[in-house]
Formats: C-alpha cells, structure tokens, sequence
C-alpha cells in the first residue's frame, strides 16, 4: 500500500484504509494477549490480563482517529477533474479536514499564494466564519500574520479564482507559503 502523503488526493480515503487495519491489528493483538492468558492459567486473574487492558489504550486512540476519518470527507472526483487543469502553478491541496472545539470543516481544495488562501468545500452549509476565525486564530498562534481567506462552495468560481490568482504576475516569498502550508497541515487530520 502507498504512503499516504497529506494534502494529495485520495488522501482521507487511504488514511482511513490505514487506521482501520491498524484499529483491528491493535484490538486484536490486545484480545490474543488476553486469550493466552486465560488459556495458560484458567482465569482472568494474571499478568497479562492487565498487558491486554494496557494493550487496548492504544486501540481505542485509533479507534477515536478511526471516527474522526469516517467523519471526513474528501474531494469527490469530479471537483478534481475540474480543479486540477486550471492549478497551473499553484500547489494544490487536496482532502483537508480542519477540527475546532466547536466545529469540523470539510475543505476539498486549498491554495496558499503570497498572502491568499482559497479554499473550497463540497459541504452544505458550510460554517465560512468559524472557519475564517479558527484559522486566523491558529495562524496567530504559528506567527503568521495578515492572510486573506476566501471559501467558496461554487466549483465555476472557484476556478475563475485559481485562474485569476495564476494571471497575477507578482513577487513573493515561496518559503512563506511553505511556512503556512506546514502550519495547514499541521493542524488538519
């Protein structure tokens, strides 16, 4: 199985694939464990009784990361066939879920350019102020300052964006939209 790579397309889903073989082989290993322990001393009360409950720590974390990728959604295919012509060369990121205390943001496509971040969402309705503060609030946190984050769940002006976004000839600083690509990912599943 590929290694999958945050911000690719097809992401979510191969990241969900992952968590749910690691989920079962965590719960499994802590059920054997348990098993053999009973089977070798005929009762529950032994050593590896307490390894096995220690064991399904780990398996019920995954089990939670195993919700939250059910919970996510990433960008359907037809979002992409539409997006990916006009990306030019902007760097494009794909099946991003942002979590807040509040709220979970769906976003299907992100761009990073200069001070700009666009993003679309195939989610109806789609929380855009929340999603706008949790970000700023983030991207404070990081030390980035001064962003502009546009959403939008109209594919057609999404892409008119991208393309207008690629036609503006202007100087900046690749290593600063690193540095927020790093952050986004960062704090998205």
């Amino acid at each position: 199985m590929k290694k999958a790579i945050k911000g690719t397309y097809g992401y979510l889903k191969k990241k969900r694939n992952w968590v749910i073989i690691r989920t079962i082989a965590f719960f499994a290993i802590s059920i054997a464990i348990f098993a053999a322990g009973y089977i070798t001393t005929g009762s529950r009360k032994n050593l590896l009784t307490i390894v096995a409950v220690l064991g399904c720590l780990p398996a019920c974390k995954s089990l939670v990361n195993l919700i939250m990728f059910f919970r996510a959604k990433g960008c359907s295919v037809k979002a992409m066939e539409q997006i990916r012509p006009v990306e030019g060369h902007l760097i494009g990121m794909y099946d991003m879920f942002f979590t807040s205390y509040q709220n979970n943001f769906s976003i299907s496509h992100m761009v990073v350019e200069d001070k700009i971040i666009l993003a679309y969402t195939e989610t109806e309705p789609f929380q855009d102020k929340e999603f706008k503060e949790h970000l700023t609030t983030m991207f404070k946190q990081g030390g980035i300052k001064d962003m502009t984050i546009t959403t939008t769940n109209d594919i057609k002006k999404y892409c008119e964006q991208l393309e207008g976004l690629n036609a503006m000839n202007q100087e900046y600083d690749p290593q600063k939209d690193d540095e927020v690509r790093i952050l986004l990912y960062d704090i998205s599943l």
